[in-house]
């Protein structure tokens, strides 16, 4: 099973930026897409951003423009570049493996990192 662990979450002010990665265990990761998602206070997960094993990306639509993901197969990293950040996008932030070419994680669940953007 991969374990993943994600780091850089914070407290920023709205407009700021942070930069999130996450490490998975395994020497595999590079046949994995790979996606990050969020939880709100209140709310269900959902998806933010996905990148493919060749490194295509998609974005939801409320942070296209702002976030960036990318990835290093050497390193078995993944990162969410958050810009223009808004209070809306407070929340626990979490990466995960993806089944196929969805969206729909695959993995257990790391312990998240928690975002809050204040107004």
């Amino acid at each position: 099973q991969v374990q993943l662990v994600e780091s850089g979450g914070g407290l920023v002010q709205a407009g700021g930026s942070l930069r999130l990665s996450c490490v998975a265990s395994g020497n595999i990761f590079s046949i994995y897409g790979m996606g990050w998602y969020r939880q709100a206070p209140g709310k269900q997960r959902e998806w933010v951003a996905s990148i493919s094993s060749g490194g295509s990306t998609n974005y939801a639509d409320f942070v296209k423009g702002r976030f960036t993901i990318s990835r290093d197969n050497a390193k078995s990293m993944v990162y969410l570049q958050m810009n223009s950040l808004k209070p809306e996008d407070t929340g626990v932030y979490y990466c995960n493996t993806l089944v196929g070419r969805t969206v729909i994680a695959a993995s257990p669940w790391g312990q998240g990192t928690q975002v809050t953007v204040s107004s």
